[in-house]
């Protein structure tokens, strides 16, 4: 009897080990069971190639931890990253699939826009999405830089941005919309602004700087940019506005908008703006006229949005 037992449990455990390595093999069934597993609240990505983390450098050019594993792990939420490299506002809420998903935790969504997928998702995940993160708007106004006069650079901004708050508009309220229907009550929507990665044009390229242009980049931004989204965000309830550009980073005190005329030295550049200084330790645009942040850059985006989402 006992021998016969002893056979019987170990037919029973070789039963079992065969139907566990059956579901991990099966992809769809296996992407359900990783959910079903998750008791974390879901920490959504939304935008462009700064949601994602996009670094010159990396493989792709993406797969950096970015801000959003930065603000994963202090929230204590777990990342579905739906953003794409090179997205507009307008892409966002029309484009179908993403042709550069290079992003720690990303979700495909070949057949729909990613506005559409990541409302799938919060539909398909009731009452567990904890926050949402959107890093959208900068390609829609950096291509204004190649106008010939500022006067045109300007036109070329205001046009854009309005725009861009229309469609920010449209996609925040669709989101807020979908987390009401699906109950989630505490989550929250923090939409992001950029570094004013123009003020590098202050030291770069070395010996052709733009200055003229780094300077104008603080109006559009002041005037123009962060004044569009601002009103996008605030226009639901659960919407909050993380304002980059003002943010200090250890020598400007107020961020990118740092009175010019208080400096600071840097090699190779010698005495430049604190505000530009910033730019140059948080971007690659100092150095390669890339518009990108860092490693640092992304850390000290991602502690902003930690920040603020522990305010009343």
């Amino acid at each position: 009897m006992t021998q016969r037992w002893i056979h019987c449990l170990l037919a029973a455990l070789l039963a079992l080990c065969v139907a566990i390595v059956g579901l991990v093999s099966t992809s769809g069934v296996s992407q359900a069971a990783r959910h079903a597993l998750v008791t974390k609240p879901y920490y959504l990505s939304l935008g462009d190639s700064y949601s994602i983390g996009y670094q010159p450098g990396f493989p792709g050019g993406g797969g950096s931890p970015g801000f959003t594993k930065y603000v994963a792990t202090y929230t204590g939420t777990t990342l579905e990253n739906f953003g794409c490299g090179g997205a507009t506002t307008g892409s966002l809420l029309s484009s179908i699939g993403c042709g550069d998903p290079a992003a720690t935790n990303a979700v495909a969504y070949p057949t729909t826009t990613q506005e559409q997928a990541a409302l799938a998702f919060i539909a398909a995940h009731p009452g567990k999405v904890g926050q949402v993160t959107v890093e959208i708007g900068g390609n829609d106004i950096t291509g204004c830089v190649s106008q010939p006069t500022q006067a045109l650079i300007v036109a070329c901004v205001v046009a854009n941005a309005a725009t861009m708050q229309t469609n920010v508009t449209t996609l925040v309220g669709d989101l807020a919309a979908a987390l009401s229907t699906a109950g989630d009550t505490t989550a929250r929507i923090f939409g992001l602004t950029y570094p004013d990665v123009i003020l590098g044009d202050y030291v770069f390229p070395s010996g052709s700087p733009n200055v003229a242009l780094a300077n104008l980049s603080v109006t559009a931004f002041d005037s123009i940019v962060n004044p569009d989204l601002l009103a996008a965000y605030s226009s639901v309830g659960v919407g909050r506005f993380v304002n980059v550009t003002m943010a200090p980073y250890l020598k400007a005190t107020t961020g990118d908008d740092t009175p010019l005329t208080m400096t600071t030295k840097l090699l190779p550049y010698g005495v430049i703006p604190d505000s530009v200084w910033e730019i140059c330790k948080l971007t690659y645009f100092c150095t390669l006229g890339n518009i990108h942040a860092n490693s640092r850059g992304y850390t000290f985006i991602g502690k902003l949005v930690v920040t603020e989402s522990k305010l009343p």
